[in-house]
């Protein structure tokens, strides 16, 4: 079976018990954004600027003890 890369990520991320994805669109990384639907389990919040999503990843590790992930594209902002 013929995996994209995204797909390799989001199962990659689903096995190490990730459940929530802080982070917003951009073209570099919209193959991302448009596998995570196939993936349920991955609760994505859509923040309004990189740094936004950097300090949620960090405040939802500390306040759960789980791993905080954080996506961002490309470019200035």
């Amino acid at each position: 079976m013929k995996m994209t890369g995204a797909q390799i990520l989001c199962e990659s991320l689903v096995r190490e018990g990730v459940e929530v994805i802080f982070g917003l669109p951009g073209g570099a990384i919209i193959s991302l954004y448009d596998t995570l639907p196939q993936y349920p389990q991955l609760r994505h919040i859509l923040v309004r600027h990189e740094q936004g999503a950097a300090h949620a990843a960090d405040g939802y590790a500390r306040a759960t003890g789980k791993v905080g992930i954080c996506m961002a594209t490309s470019g200035p902002g």
